[in-house]
């Protein structure tokens, strides 16, 4: 046999081979059309056995209104002294909506009524509960600029002894809007004032600045819960706070007066948060709250769940923190 004859010979093998590898993938894998097709009956047929399994029909869950205020839970306890504790610091991420969202729920699971007033227009209390937005209907900047009564945007019960007067973007604008009204200084103490005798507490989530929003909070509130983070410049800006609250006590409101300095975002291992620990408490001395708050990841990712903490991580170290804080504003009355 000639070399050519080899050749051929091994180029008629090498066409045979691939003939049946053709005919192989042909019977093993179904041109893409069919491969769909498959797929979409299975599908189908997987939603049929749900639907037979579940008796009802395979659509989506709508979702619920949210509730209003005549809705809220029968209070069983005697409401004493109302007490309106504005949380504030111009400094942005200090922790003013943590602490105002486990605080309030704290307070809630030891039997107290809490009504968190979310004065910011990033709304962070409100999305940290859960609630949607989009079903809001009115928000805390109808009852600054609307004259809206406060009890109709009031969403009552989202968590123990909690009721919410939520904020959307709208209250973005509410800092231009209110220079132009009349008493201006007074719209969220008109408001709130009329929820005295029905809450224990009522805490106001402030925003981080010191415009007309937070003046409002400053008049309207019986006492200040200062956060300060144990990081570098935790004092910063903390004396222009200062002044404002004098300037406000001196004309609009006489009894306002610093409840606590909270410390936040500690974290024992740094030798800089023993630091501003030891350097805060020189200079507020016993107006600090003797239980600082933990930097910790479960605080972070609560929010995400729409849950504070204590639901969230009942057992942490979080939670365990905002309890025990709660436990020193109920004791400093």
């Amino acid at each position: 046999m000639g070399f050519f004859d080899g050749l051929k010979r091994e180029s008629k093998q090498n066409q045979a081979i691939d003939a049946a590898r053709a005919s192989q993938e042909q019977d093993a894998v179904p041109p893409l059309e069919e491969e769909t097709s498959y797929l979409e009956r299975d599908i189908e047929e997987v939603e049929v056995q749900i639907r037979e399994r579940e008796g009802s029909s395979y659509e989506a869950i709508p979702m619920q209104p949210l509730k209003s205020y005549k809705d809220k839970a029968p209070v069983r306890h005697v409401i004493g002294n109302t007490k309106i504790v504005a949380i504030i610091n111009q400094k942005g991420g200090v922790g003013k909506s943590t602490t105002a969202i486990n605080l309030a729920a704290a307070l809630g699971e030891m039997g107290k009524q809490v009504l968190l007033v979310d004065l910011d227009p990033q709304g962070n209390c409100s999305s940290g509960l859960g609630i949607e937005k989009s079903l809001i209907q009115q928000c805390i900047y109808d009852v600054l600029l609307n004259d809206v009564p406060i009890e109709d945007v009031i969403i009552p019960d989202i968590t123990e002894g909690v009721d919410i007067a939520p904020a959307t973007i709208n209250l973005a604008g509410a800092e231009v809007e209110l220079v132009a009204e009349m008493a201006r200084e007074n719209r969220l103490k008109d408001a709130v004032g009329s929820m005295r005798g029905r809450y224990d507490f009522v805490l106001v989530d402030c925003p981080p600045s010191l415009g007309l929003l937070t003046v409002n909070a400053l008049v309207a509130a019986d006492k200040l819960l200062i956060p300060i983070q144990c990081e570098f410049y935790a004092l910063e800006g903390v004396t222009k706070l200062l002044e404002s609250m004098k300037r406000v006590k001196s004309r609009l409101n006489p009894t306002l007066d610093i409840y606590g300095i909270l410390l936040t975002m500690y974290d024992s291992r740094t030798t800089l948060s023993k630091q501003v620990v030891d350097e805060v408490r020189e200079y507020f001395g016993r107006l600090v709250f003797s239980t600082p708050i933990p930097r910790t990841v479960k605080l972070s990712e609560a929010p995400s769940f729409g849950q504070p903490i204590t639901q969230y991580d009942p057992k942490g170290r979080g939670a365990l923190s905002y309890i025990e804080l709660a436990k020193e504003v109920i004791s400093r009355g």
